[in-house]
């Protein structure tokens, strides 16, 4: 996975922020409620875009920024995993990191964050999962920001499936990663609103529809906002 994002150095980072705000993207991410699928929601959406578009160019990204982040802090995954979790340091912890030489505030961490996290998203061809990337790649203009909800019990349901947990469990991982994922959505915005769904050019319900038609309707917007973009100022440079 590191071998991913060695490219994202610091020079390769400042080539992509001279880019043209014009060129930057594609971009899709997808913003999900706790239990949606939005793993494999991306993965097959990945492969149906290279298929149509005749591309290897896509790929979709998940946890694998917390490596490219660490590397830039050069500090471990588990720090900027704290973060992504809304695990604050003790001030003991802070004094004793500190004294070691190793503190890393949590501002350094979010600026990291959030130049990987662009950079990645203005380099192009990329469909983000989480890690606050609505907020981050908001003003990106060939972007499109889909999230996925589903009724609370469904999503427990799914959770004690693939984590194999009892429904207590399930429960409360439900509520506090909802809590988190919506924390982290605002901590990149300027302004913290209570209502978020202004963000998204799309929410899609997950429990009611298989995800292979959640991949096709993202398909379908992905045409109908990013390519018809693009393939619009392609024809307005010819006639130029």
């Amino acid at each position: 996975m590191e071998k991913f994002f060695d490219y994202f150095d610091g020079r390769y980072r400042e080539s992509i922020f001279k880019k043209a705000p014009v060129d930057d993207g594609p971009v899709i991410t997808i913003s999900r409620l706790t239990g949606c699928d939005a793993r494999q929601v991306a993965s097959i959406l990945a492969d149906e875009l290279n298929h149509k578009y005749g591309t290897t160019k896509w790929k979709w990204v998940d946890k694998d920024i917390i490596y490219a982040i660490a590397k830039e802090l050069n500090t471990d995954t588990q720090r900027v995993e704290n973060f992504y979790k809304g695990i604050e340091l003790s001030n003991i912890s802070e004094m004793i990191m500190a004294f070691s030489g190793g503190f890393i505030s949590d501002l350094r961490v979010k600026k990291a964050i959030k130049d990987v996290v662009l950079s990645i998203c203005r380099d192009g061809f990329i469909i983000l999962v989480g890690r606050g990337g609505v907020s981050i790649a908001h003003e990106i203009a060939d972007a499109l920001h889909i999230r996925l909800i589903a009724p609370f019990y469904w999503r427990v349901e799914n959770v004690m499936k693939k984590k194999d947990m009892n429904i207590e469990n399930a429960e409360k991982y439900v509520v506090d990663t909802d809590e988190k994922r919506f924390n982290l959505i605002q901590t990149f915005l300027d302004k913290k609103p209570l209502n978020i769904d202004y963000l998204f050019d799309a929410t899609i319900n997950r429990s009611s529809f298989a995800i292979q038609d959640i991949v096709e309707m993202i398909l379908s917007m992905y045409e109908k906002k990013v390519s018809k973009q693009i393939a619009d100022r392609k024809k307005i440079n010819i006639i130029r």
